[in-house]
């Protein structure tokens, strides 16, 4: 891309462009969620998002491909930007890997690194084929790199299981707000690139102009017919100030087209008006209030699985938050919660590992209210070594309660009649090991499993006037998976609940990034999010993804809070429960294929200038 033969040195070592890059991929993985407490950058605050630094991020690596006279170069320039990218959003797997497995520090580093470096390829790819393909309309360039990086982005949130967490959409939530309900996280990413690419055309536009400037020749002055003495500027420095100018009518349009889409972009995330903010939601309605108990046991890691410890406190204090919510119902059914939330495997033994004793106690608190009381959702694993086992939530409303404890004798006939939602998308290598990696698992010691995975779209659970949709821990970075439940607006999801268990990272910035992606999918959706986890973040979401209540990380309480659910269709899940992503797909392949194919237009003399 740059405007130099192929073959010649790009200005600046390959040094030089190896740090900007570095910088730029950690850049764009703190513009996620600000990850240091003692030392901010403008315009960013612990824990949230910045899309203008991931923007001004994303820049930096265009700027190093427009000085990128090679394909391999623009390649690896892509390849590092990527990593430290990737690694720097998840680095906190080490903490799972390390603290919490057993592997040896070096290693899960190693592990770490590893992934994020295999999931940059399709990256490096992505820049390669810009280069390759580069051309010569800076408009068509800005959107095939547009169209290469979303491809890219698509491609590593779904091939090979995928694994999404940290595209540069996220970063939007706040800036770009509006675009969610219509495009998603991945348009979104689409129109940062599009504006990554006019930021660093810009820079380099000037650094052009200055470098000319600075280097053109001082020309003699001369006099005028009047006697005034007048200075000419050389030939270096008349570039032209409007970029196609000089094409003719076809390239000032072309100019001009880009500077109108960016100004249209500006617009709409600086402003643009109550109508144009509100237009993702405007077919969607409230269906009435939902009082709600979100549980967070704080139980850490190591401990949640110990029996002397972690689960004995399990066992005790989220029956006993369950008993307080359904006599907080008796004593006032106005203002008492109707739903109490406990997080994932917050019970983290089978069904049929607890006796009565238990159940009998925890049944007996939801089953001994009025119709209509309070009722509970319960992560749990179910399952037997005959069928396989699965990460569950069970839902129990005091009719199923009373059912369930005329069974507590028959352990295996307990669950009939209560609600039950089967995880569908399992985590590699926690949930599932994928082939050939058993040896890499048997090196940690996680409990560790091949659980079975739940059907895509299950049934919502009809609760207190609402149509509730439950999804575990990293499930809500799907948002198309969980649009497949809007296919029939009748039937769709009121209010989503998300039950997660962080402690596997630590007080570290994943418990932000996830605040940030539940965030989103209440925008794209339309709906509620509320959050019930182990140590954070817990809290409440609502449709324009505003978070209303939040309880403070790493301590042990329960949120009260109430949630107005929504009904209606926004644009995004509306195509999406209809197509999944084909159409970002098929529109970034179109691009692509039609600029790739038209990119000789312009040649001057047999050769098309890359810049």
């Amino acid at each position: 891309m740059s405007r130099r033969p192929p073959g010649r040195s790009a200005r600046g070592s390959g040094f030089v462009w190896f740090w900007i890059c570095l910088l730029g991929g950690a850049l764009q993985a703190a513009s996620i969620a600000w990850p240091m407490p003692g030392w901010s950058l403008p315009g960013t605050a612990l824990g949230q998002p910045s899309g203008f630094w991931q923007i001004a991020s994303l820049s930096l690596l265009v700027f190093a491909l427009q000085y990128a006279t090679r394909v391999g170069q623009a390649a690896w320039r892509g390849w590092v930007f990527s990593t430290a990218w990737l690694a720097g959003t998840f680095w906190w797997l080490f903490i799972s890997l390390h603290t919490y497995g057993g592997l040896p520090a070096w290693l899960a580093v190693l592990a770490v690194l590893a992934l994020a470096g295999l999931l940059s390829i399709y990256y490096a790819v992505a820049v390669g084929l810009l280069c390759s393909w580069a051309p010569v309309s800076r408009t068509a360039q800005a959107l095939l790199f547009a169209s290469l990086w979303t491809l890219a982005e698509l491609a590593r949130g779904h091939w090979f299981t995928g694994f999404p967490w940290g595209a540069g959409g996220y970063a939007q939530v706040d800036m770009m707000a509006p675009w969610a309900p219509l495009v998603g996280v991945y348009g979104m990413g689409f129109l940062a690139a599009i504006l990554a690419y006019a930021l660093a055309s810009l820079a380099s536009g000037l650094v052009r102009r200055v470098s000319a400037w600075m280097l053109s020749p001082v020309s003699r002055p001369r006099r005028s017919g009047a006697g005034a003495r007048m200075s000419a500027p050389g030939p270096r420095v008349q570039a032209r100030v409007v970029p196609g100018l000089s094409d003719g009518w076809w390239g000032l349009s072309r100019t001009a087209l880009l500077l109108l889409a960016v100004a249209g972009l500006l617009v709409s995330m600086l402003g643009g008006g109550t109508a144009w903010r509100t237009l993702g939601h405007r077919d969607t309605a409230s269906t009435g209030e939902l009082r709600v108990w979100l549980l967070q046991g704080n139980i850490p890691q190591d401990q949640k699985f110990e029996p002397g410890t972690g689960i004995a406190q399990a066992l005790s204090w989220y029956p006993q938050q369950i008993a307080l919510a359904a006599q907080a119902n008796r004593n006032n059914p106005t203002t008492g919660p109707q739903l109490v939330v406990a997080p994932e495997t917050a019970i983290p033994l089978l069904p049929n590992q607890l006796g009565a004793e238990f159940w009998t106690p925890l049944l007996g608190s939801l089953a001994d209210q009025a119709t209509g009381g309070t009722s509970a959702l319960i992560g749990l694993p179910l399952g037997s070594m005959e069928q396989g086992y699965t990460n569950s939530v069970w839902g129990m409303s005091p009719e199923t309660a009373a059912r369930a404890r005329d069974r507590i004798g028959s352990p295996a006939t307990l669950g009939n009649g209560v609600y039950r939602y089967d995880k569908n998308h399992l985590v590699p290598f926690g949930e599932f090991i994928p082939p050939l990696f058993r040896w890499f698992t048997d090196l940690m010691n996680i409990p560790l499993g091949d659980f079975n995975r739940g059907g895509l779209a299950q049934p919502s659970w009809a609760l207190a006037g609402q149509r509730i949709a439950p999804n575990i821990c990293f499930e809500d970075l799907f948002g198309e998976e969980m649009a497949a439940s809007f296919r029939d607006a009748a039937t769709a999801p009121t209010v989503l609940i998300n039950l997660s268990n962080i402690a596997w990272f630590g007080n570290s910035v994943a418990i932000d990034q996830h605040l940030q992606i539940s965030r989103l999918r209440a925008m794209e959706l339309g709906r509620p999010m509320l959050r019930a986890t182990n140590t954070g973040a817990t809290a409440v979401i609502d449709h324009t993804g505003q978070v209303t209540h939040q309880l403070d990380r790493l301590t042990r309480g329960r949120l009260e809070a109430s949630v107005q659910g929504r009904s209606g269709i926004t644009p995004y899940a509306e195509w999406t429960a209809r197509w999944g992503l084909i159409p970002m797909w098929v529109g970034c392949l179109l691009l692509v294929l039609v600029i790739a194919s038209l990119r000789g237009l312009g040649r001057r003399g047999g050769r098309t200038r890359r810049r």
